[in-house]
């Protein structure tokens, strides 16, 4: 096999959302994800392209709209460009808004000539009967235009011609970078790119425009809300339904691997009581997580990933962005919270997509008081139980369940435009950032990429984090469930420590315990609160609501318990997974630590309310 020849660095550039990701990864053949809001690509992630031959560093810088110096994207990326490092630069435009994004191809002009404009989406600039002119387009600029099709490859194979004969004829280093240190006037660049637009693109008026249609809906005063609370308990009452089978079966399936397991360290000669901490302790705490957690994750994130993919995600922020003015913070924490539905820590992490760091902070430390997709079981047992008020199986009980956790999910986020405006006005001060909310073309969903995008990227990412958490925390639990002083276990003497105080709060100080110790993990909690009930000394699964109802009926549980649990589970201290990420993020223990209090100081609140209420009554 012939030896390739390292043929230079090509850096890719342009505005958020215009299949930059999508050139990235066809022509490196990565998985670098694609997505339909601003700042997907948040650092440069490289790749290497294989071609006649030769093969090329491919550099995606960050998706950003402009090279001023305002935000870590920008910076990133004018930075790069500024090294002189890259032998050509591909700027990927959308063609079905090209004046926009020439604004930006502009300014990387003003700075080298030595790149080629990739004017990706055709197809859907040929469905809205959008023309361009290339070869006027081409004289315009000064740099060679490729027009393509990255979703199926098309025009492509040019691009990395033209590419290939662009870096060749500078393969010695030339002069004509310039270190720009101060743009000229922005306002410079927008005429310029609105005498060129009007020059070389050309719409036919008489073909309607779809995505207007569906937006003066989606996004209407009147229906925008009403459909956008009626797709997601869609998205909950198919998470629900699908997930209650998968759950039991794999449940099954994970604690009946436990006998051979056992019999395996009897074999090997092990103490009873290692056999019992790694069985009983580790492995069960171990099949319970995965039982209760995948299966509503292999649902959830697809459908989550499918309205991300059909581009419905950002109208839900445009939506509600007054909404959250209000509340003195940015409208783009909306799409971290639809990431924290989830996943918190994945919610966490897409906060880096709000440019000011004030605002950053708040939806940072406001994410988690939306549920993730770890406390939905729990939550939706509860709410099967004590407010839609059977343990029957059936398609109304799943839409009144679904409805029910809809209502919930609301709950929790005016309690986060509530945190949101007090952090506003104390620790945080300020006025929230403006930002560009870009409001994509609908696409088809690619369901395939779909599917295997979040199971690959999102289930199986959050699963192993819970995984690597769960066992060490088995291993605990099953000390203190077992580890006896005079003739109660560790667990009966905590439990019995914190009972006036969860008493005081509608729990009892089992529950308040087992949320302490499913710090690694949400999914565990109800487990716990069983074990402690039924002194097992391991977890406990109980998989028929019947049984479930009668034994918390017996230790003394209400509607106002459950009510109670239900609040304390939306609002209290995160998942350990969670909080690490918060510490990563902000770079600050402090914050973390505000993390962890500011919700459960809610939560401690509402709940005494709501007991106090009860009592009243």
């Amino acid at each position: 096999m012939a030896e390739r020849i390292f043929a230079g660095k090509i850096a890719l550039a342009g505005n958020p959302n215009v299949g930059k990701s999508t050139v990235f990864n066809a022509l490196t053949h990565l998985h670098q994800h694609t997505g339909n809001w601003t700042g997907k690509t948040i650092t440069c992630a490289n790749g290497i392209v294989r071609w006649n031959g030769k093969t090329f560093c491919l550099v995606d810088l960050p998706g950003t709209y402009a090279l001023h110096s305002h935000v870590a994207e920008e910076d990133a990326a004018r930075e790069f460009l500024q090294s002189n490092t890259a032998d050509c630069i591909i700027i990927v435009v959308d063609a079905t808004c090209l004046e926009r994004n020439l604004i930006f191809t502009l300014q990387i002009l003003s700075m080298t000539q030595r790149a080629v404009l990739c004017l990706n989406l055709m197809d859907e600039a040929r469905k809205k009967s959008i023309s361009i002119d290339v070869p006027a387009l081409e004289k315009r600029l000064g740099i060679p235009v490729v027009p393509c099709t990255a979703a199926t490859g098309k025009g492509l194979d040019h691009l990395m011609e033209t590419v290939e004969t662009l870096v060749e004829n500078n393969s010695i280093k030339t002069t004509d970078q310039k270190n720009v240190t101060e743009f000229p006037p922005l306002s410079s660049f927008v005429h310029a790119a609105e005498q060129i637009a009007v020059e070389t693109v050309t719409v036919d008026a008489r073909i309607p425009d779809r995505d207007r249609k569906i937006d003066a809906i989606l996004t209407s005063r009147r229906y925008g809300i009403p459909i956008m609370l009626a797709l997601i308990a869609l998205v909950f009452f198919l998470t629900i339904t699908g997930a209650n089978v998968p759950s039991e079966w794999l449940s099954y399936l994970l604690f009946a691997c436990a006998k051979p397991l056992n019999d395996l360290i009897i074999w090997l000669g092990a103490p009873e009581w290692l056999r019992a901490m790694l069985i009983d302790g580790g492995w069960n705490v171990l099949a319970s997580v995965v039982s209760v957690m995948l299966p509503p994750m292999a649902i959830f994130f697809p459908l989550f990933t499918c309205l991300e993919d059909i581009g419905y995600l950002p109208r839900i922020a445009f939506n509600l962005d007054h909404v959250f003015c209000k509340a003195r913070t940015c409208g783009k924490q909306v799409l971290t919270l639809c990431m924290g539905l989830g996943c918190n820590a994945a919610g966490v992490v897409g906060c880096r997509i709000i440019d000011s760091e004030r605002d950053r902070m708040i939806a940072i430390l406001t994410n988690t008081m939306v549920p993730c997709n770890g406390r939905f079981p729990a939550i939706i047992s509860l709410i099967t139980l004590f407010i839609v008020g059977t343990t029957q199986s059936s398609a109304k009980t799943f839409l009144l369940a679904a409805i029910s956790l809809t209502c919930v999910v609301i709950v929790g986020v005016f309690m986060t435009l509530v945190a949101s405006w007090l952090l506003s006005k104390t620790i945080l001060k300020g006025m929230p950032s403006a930002f560009f909310l870009e409001l994509p073309p609908y696409r088809r969903p690619q369901v395939g990429k779909i599917i295997v995008r979040s199971l690959r990227d999102r289930t199986m990412f959050v699963l192993l984090r819970a995984v690597c958490v769960a066992a060490p925390a088995g291993l605990l639990i099953w000390c203190i469930g077992n580890i006896q002083v005079g003739s109660d276990t560790l667990l009966t003497i905590f439990a019995g420590a914190l009972d006036p105080f969860a008493r005081w709060i509608g729990l009892d100080g089992m529950i308040l315990l087992a949320f302490i110790l499913g710090f690694p993990a949400n999914e565990i909690v109800i487990p716990l609160v069983l074990m402690g009930y039924l002194s097992s000394g391991t977890l406990v699964e109980i998989n028929q609501l019947s049984d479930l109802s009668v034994l918390l009926a017996q230790n003394g549980w209400t509607s106002v318990t459950a009510v109670c649990f239900i609040l304390f589970s939306l609002f209290h201290w995160p998942c350990s997974t969670t909080c690490l990420t918060i510490r990563k993020e902000t770079g600050s223990t402090k914050w973390m630590l505000i993390g962890m209090i500011l919700p459960t100081l809610f939560g401690v609140t509402l709940c005494f309310i709501v007991h106090s209420i009860s009592v009243l009554l």
